[in-house]
């Protein structure tokens, strides 16, 4: 009994001596952002060592910490964090004649009216924009009435590929790709892009065809397109999308960033990156189903007497594996499981990477050689795209070496240069 006493004392002295030195580590942040402050009035050195102390806080309870605090970030502009701090220096401070109390008074209103300045500033630009947008869709409807009535224009560029199914067709120019509708407008101009690729309803452009560090892609069923977030947003450590896959007519897309163990997969049509809802309902679910024998909390998976780092889900029960460890090749997928029937394909003498399941086939690629699997890994017939194929009544005609015309029902359509300048032309009489 004295024992557990004693020790129990020793957990309170250590937990409260922790506590303290806490406190104490916190007040030396504290003196040196107020000497940075006084001696060289460098209030981003000073945001830096307060927000080191508040590392060391659970709460403001000292009124000169929240003035200090409310003080910074009011010189950095930072109105709403100054706000924050400001009214819990009024929550702490007692004394409301002193003149630390005043010289907070007066800063804080000081803060009030920069934030409503903001406020009226937002207003002021969201007005703007709208603004803006009422004027781009008056330019489209002039478009639109310039493409119905133009006459002989031809289209500069080295070469244009077929349209697809929903009317777009990637085209190049100085080595470069772009986008165009089948009635010569110029979706992308071919000024960025050194790939490009048109697949199943959409059209990706690529900084660089191998390990691409930019992607930009249209979907062609909505009309819409946007650059991809950058790899690092997927994961910290990578610098490109490395192999970038096709898209597929559901809007997924799969690359394989660098420094990843673990593909990205991107919804085309939601703009965003897809992530396994419930990792452990999933890992238990295989573990139940007898795919896996176990996991464990680092995502790592035993398949027969073999560990794997689990990387995700491409579709269709279909999970990249990475080796398990820390040697030079973690970044590099290792096999895929096919939960379907619980094979796993190594890639060393298979496929080095697989794109998104849909449909009943999945991509693959071996030394840069694409073929199509089912489900549970056997290579099937080649997937034909059904947008490739296009239905409309444009016909591409080529006058000579880097000179084209686009004939629409029999008429010849204009090109974005055309349009620009009949807008010009139509402004005037507006």
């Amino acid at each position: 009994m004295k024992n557990l006493l004693l020790t129990l004392c020793c957990v309170m002295f250590i937990g409260s001596s922790y506590a303290q030195s806490n406190k104490d580590i916190a007040n030396v942040y504290i003196k040196r952002a107020n000497n940075v402050i006084e001696e060289s009035i460098d209030f981003k050195e000073a945001l830096v060592l307060f927000e080191k102390a508040m590392k060391y806080m659970d709460t403001v309870t000292s009124p000169d910490v929240a003035s200090l605090g409310a003080r910074i970030y009011f010189e950095l502009e930072n109105y709403k964090e100054a706000q924050k701090y400001s009214k819990q220096f009024f929550l702490l401070s007692k004394n409301k004649k002193s003149e630390q109390y005043l010289n907070q008074l007066e800063l804080f209103v000081t803060i009030n009216e920069e934030i409503e300045l903001q406020l009226e500033e937002e207003k002021r630009l969201e007005q703007e924009r709208l603004l803006k947008e009422k004027e781009l869709r008056r330019i489209d409807s002039l478009k639109t009435v310039w493409k119905k009535n133009a006459d002989n224009l031809s289209i500069k560029v080295d070469s244009i590929y077929n349209f697809n199914k929903n009317s777009y067709a990637l085209y190049t120019q100085n080595g470069k790709f772009g986008i165009l509708s089948d009635v010569g407008e110029i979706i992308v101009e071919a000024t960025e892009y050194d790939y490009g690729v048109n697949f199943e309803g959409y059209i990706l452009l690529q900084n660089k065809k191998n390990n691409p560090t930019k992607i930009y892609y249209y979907n062609t069923y909505k009309n819409t397109g946007t650059t991809l977030p950058n790899p690092s947003e997927f994961n910290s450590i990578s610098t490109n999308f490395g192999q970038v896959m096709l898209p597929r007519s559901n809007g997924r897309l799969v690359t394989y960033p660098n420094n990843s163990a673990a593909p990205m997969v991107f919804d085309l049509n939601e703009n965003k990156i897809v992530k396994v809802a419930n990792k452990e309902d999933l890992l238990d679910k295989l573990e139940k189903n007898d795919i896996i024998r176990k996991y464990n909390r680092d995502d790592e998976v035993k398949i027969d007497k073999e560990w794997y780092v689990f990387g995700g889900h491409l579709g269709g029960g279909i999970h990249p594996l990475y080796p398990e460890g820390k040697d030079g090749n973690k970044h590099t997928v290792n096999a895929y499981l096919f939960s379907v029937d619980g094979s796993v394909l190594p890639t060393n003498a298979n496929y080095q990477y697989l794109g998104a399941f849909y449909n009943s086939k999945i991509e693959a690629l071996k030394a840069g050689k694409r073929v199509w699997l089912s489900q549970s890994g056997k290579k099937v017939d080649v997937l034909n795209d059904k947008l490739a194929n296009y239905e409309g009544n444009s016909k591409i005609v080529k006058i000579e070496d880097g000179v084209y015309q686009i004939l629409k029902e029999g008429k010849i359509v204009k090109g974005k240069e055309s349009l620009e300048k009949m807008v010009d032309f139509l402004r005037k009489f507006d």
